[in-house]
């Protein structure tokens, strides 16, 4: 016997209340000595809609693992708030002959009418959830109406009382970088030295940071909305929804000057230097490679183009940016790839790759399962063509001939 609890938020209360439903269900199943206590699996996850919650896939990967015969949960809004989810989980339970008991609804999953109940039951949630997240979506735009922000973590302020409060010592790094960028340094530069000085920021959120017309003392909200309540992801506002820019909301970190010389910089070296973006290229193995080290992802690069030693590799990208002094990772030879792939049974049966250090290689298959293999870059003389080895050995002849001619 197991038990499920969740509360929607941290708040101390909700974390009491997730403490006390730990407490009952713990006690609960123990009385009965017929159950054997298989643990309570608790969540404080922000909505039941998500499928990140952590200890609900803990739980249904120990009952696919046949170590649970029946779930106790409070009530279906408990388990999930989305009807497909809810019926899924408990007909695949039920499959596995596990017993879903909901305390509330007094259903249980594997009766007879139970999944007209929690077909019935679970619809109701789903609605509660979508007006929940609609009545809060309403509540959001009205502060933006009236120019009021929301939570806010940005790199120069805090929000206290409402209001954006400059951080002082955040600040200096903010003009810092304005004056970096206007005085000419690139933003791999700029990034290079912030984190020399124990300041760490990719370049995407340096250039981002140079765009954000917050540190002129100005607001653009709503650049971003929620577009489904199940799925909680973040859409750009590219014209769907009103935005609303409110000038001289609160006191600036760098003066309209300043700010508008650096947006004209960065029109004029998007000229210069960005030619016409070419379609993504997508390979076999992209998006599916991340570096073990820093945990950014893996791109293919032509190492040495042009000359005799050019080959495919699979480079991390943070390495291939900024160099081995922020990732010291290895590239991997794509022929090499191809190999251990093929060895391990081949690339339809792979989810990802990792790379935790240097020739070492852990696939993690989609049933779940991982393997670590090792590998080894092949000596030069193996990594030769032949037509290379016949410019060699061409090359050394003519230095034998020169030797031979000389008086």
């Amino acid at each position: 016997m197991a038990a499920y609890a969740r509360v929607s938020t941290g708040k101390e209360a909700m974390l009491e209340s997730l403490s006390a439903q730990v407490s009952y269900y713990s006690a609960t199943i123990q009385r009965h000595v017929e159950w054997e206590f298989a643990g309570v699996y608790a969540d404080q996850a922000a909505t039941g809609t998500k499928d990140n919650r952590v200890e609900f896939q803990r739980l249904l990967a120990d009952c696919r693992a046949g170590l649970i015969d029946m779930v106790i949960t409070k009530s279906v809004t408990r388990f999930a708030r989305n009807t497909v989810t809810t019926l899924a989980i408990v007909r695949e339970l039920k499959l596995l002959g596990v017993d879903v008991y909901f305390e509330k609804e007094n259903i249980h999953s594997t009766g007879g009418d139970g999944e007209l109940m929690l077909s019935i039951l679970a619809s109701y949630a789903q609605e509660e959830s979508r007006s929940v997240s609609e009545n809060c979506k309403w509540r959001i735009r009205k502060d933006f109406r009236e120019g009021k922000i929301g939570n806010i973590s940005m790199l120069g302020y805090r929000r206290e009382n409402g209001r954006m409060v400059i951080v002082p010592d955040e600040a200096m790094i903010v003009r810092a970088v304005f004056e970096d960028y206007l005085s000419g340094m690139g933003i791999v530069a700029i990034v290079k030295k912030c984190r020399n000085a124990r300041f760490t920021i990719s370049t995407s959120g340096l250039s981002k940071l140079l765009r954000n017309e917050k540190y002129q003392g100005d607001m653009l909200l709503q650049k971003t909305f929620i577009a489904d309540h199940l799925t909680k992801q973040k859409v750009k506002n590219t014209g769907q929804l009103p935005q609303y820019h409110i000038e001289n909301s609160h006191e600036a970190i760098i003066d309209r000057k300043t700010f508008d010389a650096v947006q004209t910089e960065i029109r004029r070296r998007s000229k210069l230097h960005q030619p016409k973006r070419q379609p993504l290229a997508i390979y076999p193995f992209s998006g599916m490679i991340r570096c073990g080290k820093c945990g950014a992802p893996y791109k293919r690069k032509h190492a040495n183009a042009g000359g005799k030693y050019e080959k495919i590799v699979w480079i991390c990208s943070r390495f291939n940016e900024l160099g081995k002094e922020v990732c010291d990772s290895q590239q991997i030879p794509e022929a090499i790839l191809w190999q251990k792939t093929k060895d391990s049974g081949g690339l339809e049966h792979i989810a990802a790759i990792r790379v935790p250090g240097h020739n070492r290689l852990i696939f993690m298959f989609k049933d779940g399962h991982e393997t670590e293999v090792e590998w080894q870059n092949p000596s030069l003389r193996e990594s030769w063509t032949p037509e290379m080895k016949q410019t060699a050995r061409e090359r050394q002849l003519k230095i034998l001939e020169e030797r031979r001619c000389k008086p």
